[in-house]
C-alpha cells in the first residue's frame, strides 16, 4: 500500500441503545476504505481515525472538534442519530470539513458540511405509506422513540394520512432504549388500527416487534398478514437478531442483500464472510458509499479540499453499491432508489417492490404530493404476496 495518507474520521456510538446501527455504520466505513485502498490507480490511501462517542451525544461535538484539529481529518463518516448529527455541524462550520452523514433521516436540513447520503423523508416515508395505504388501509397507529427522528417521521405520516382521508388511531413515543411497551400493544389491540408505523430504533423496537408478534400468536386479528408493521429503518442486522418477530412486517431502505443484479453480487462477495453473517444493512452499505465518493472526489481533484471534493462528486456520478450516484448540487443529498421488503421468517427481507429509479432529494418537501388518492377498484392487492418488481 502506497500513496499519500489521508486521514478519515470514523464516528459512531458502538454502544448504548443504538449500538447495533453504530457497529452496522462503524462496520460499512471500515469495509470501504479497506476497498478503496485495495484499488490500484490512487496516488493515496485513506486511513481510519476512529472515535467512539459510546451512546453520549454530549461527546459528537468534542470528538469531532478533536478529530479536525488533532488528527487533520477533512472527512468524517458518521453520526447515527439527528441529535447527534445536529452537534457536529457548528465544529465542522468552522473547520471547512463534512460529515458524510450514511443514516436515513427525517429532512429539514440542508447544511453545507453535511453530505446527506441516508435517504430523507420523499425518499423513504413518502414512497411506503404510497405503498402501504391503497394495501392495507388508511387508519394507521404511530409508534416512535422520542427524539427528533420519531417526532418528525410520525408528524409527516400524520399530515399524510389526514390528507388521505385517513385517521391516525394513537400515537405514542418512547424514551431512546425503554422496553415497556406492554400498555402500547395493549391499545393497538383495542383500537385495530390498519397498520402500525413505527420509527423506534434500537432495543425498543425489537422489544415491540416480539411482544406484537406474541399478540398475533393469541390473536390472528393481528398477524402480520392482517394489521403490519411497517418501518423507515429496521434493518437486516436487527432482524437476524430477533426472527421470527418480524417475520410478515414491512420496510423501506435504499438497499437490501437480496438485490439482484451482477453489481451487488460482486459487493457482496467482496465483503467478509463474518460481515455477510450478521446482515448487510442500508446503513453499512450508505457508510462504504460514502467512502467510496470521497474517494472519487480526491481521485478526481487531486487530494483537494473537502469542499473541492464534494464539488468534484456533485459534477459526476459515482458507482457504488446503492447504484450511480451523484450529490444533488442544490441540497448536498443524494438522488436514490426506494425499495420495499418484507421480512421472512429466517431473519432476511425478500423484496416486495424494487425501485426503477433514483428518487431526486426534497428535503423540505416543497414539491412532493402530500395526499395519496385511492387506487381504482380491483387494481390493488387487499395484501401484497407477491413479488412485485419494476
Amino acid at each position: 500500500m502506497s500513496g499519500i495518507a489521508i486521514p478519515v474520521g470514523v464516528l459512531f456510538s458502538r454502544s448504548g441503545p443504538y449500538a447495533d446501527l453504530g457497529e452496522q455504520g462503524y462496520a460499512g466505513a471500515l469495509a470501504g476504505i479497506e476497498a478503496v485502498n485495495a484499488q490500484a490507480g490512487h496516488s493515496f490511501r485513506l486511513q481510519a481515525v476512529p472515535a467512539d462517542p459510546q451512546g453520549s451525544t454530549d461527546r459528537y461535538a468534542t470528538l469531532a472538534t478533536d478529530l479536525v484539529s488533532t488528527h487533520k481529518v477533512q472527512h468524517i463518516v458518521g453520526c447515527t442519530t439527528s441529535w447527534s448529527r445536529k452537534e457536529v455541524i457548528p465544529a465542522l462550520e468552522k473547520t471547512g470539513a463534512l460529515l458524510w452523514y450514511p443514516c436515513v433521516y427525517e429532512g429539514f436540513e440542508a447544511s453545507e458540511n453535511v453530505v446527506y447520503v441516508g435517504a430523507c423523508a420523499n425518499q423513504h416515508i413518502l414512497p411506503l405509506l404510497e405503498f402501504a395505504l391503497p394495501a392495507f388501509g388508511r387508519n394507521a397507529f404511530l409508534l416512535g422513540s422520542n427524539y427528533i427522528w420519531g417526532w418528525e417521521t410520525c408528524r409527516i405520516a400524520r399530515d399524510v394520512i389526514s390528507r388521505s382521508g385517513g385517521q391516525v388511531m394513537g400515537e405514542r413515543h418512547v424514551p431512546l432504549g425503554d422496553t415497556d411497551i406492554g400498555r402500547i400493544v395493549e391499545e393497538i389491540r383495542r383500537k385495530k388500527p390498519d397498520f402500525i408505523l413505527s420509527s423506534l430504533i434500537g432495543p425498543s423496537s425489537h422489544a415491540f416487534l416480539e411482544a406484537y408478534r406474541a399478540l398475533g400468536e393469541v390473536d390472528p386479528d393481528f398477524a402480520p398478514g392482517n394489521r403490519p408493521v411497517l418501518s423507515c429503518n429496521l434493518s437486516e442486522n436487527e432482524i437476524a437478531h430477533i426472527a421470527p418477530a418480524a417475520e410478515g412486517h414491512f420496510t423501506i431502505a435504499t438497499y437490501f442483500e437480496a438485490l439482484a443484479g451482477a453489481a451487488n453480487t460482486a459487493f457482496l462477495a467482496s465483503l467478509p464472510v463474518e460481515t455477510r453473517a450478521t446482515g448487510v444493512s442500508a446503513f453499512f452499505a450508505q457508510a462504504y458509499t460514502s467512502v467510496l465518493l470521497i474517494a472519487a472526489g480526491l481521485k478526481r481533484t487531486r487530494q483537494g479540499s473537502a469542499m473541492d471534493v464534494l464539488d468534484a462528486v456533485k459534477a459526476e456520478g459515482v458507482a457504488t453499491p446503492i447504484g450511480n450516484l451523484r450529490v444533488d448540487a442544490g441540497n448536498n443529498h443524494i438522488h436514490v432508489p426506494a425499495h420495499i421488503a418484507r421480512a421472512t421468517t429466517d431473519g432476511r427481507y425478500e423484496i416486495i417492490r424494487e425501485g426503477s429509479y433514483a428518487i431526486a432529494p426534497d428535503p423540505f418537501l416543497t414539491r412532493a404530493m402530500l395526499s395519496i388518492p385511492e387506487t381504482e377498484p380491483g387494481t390493488t392487492p387487499v395484501r401484497p404476496t407477491l413479488r412485485i418488481v419494476k
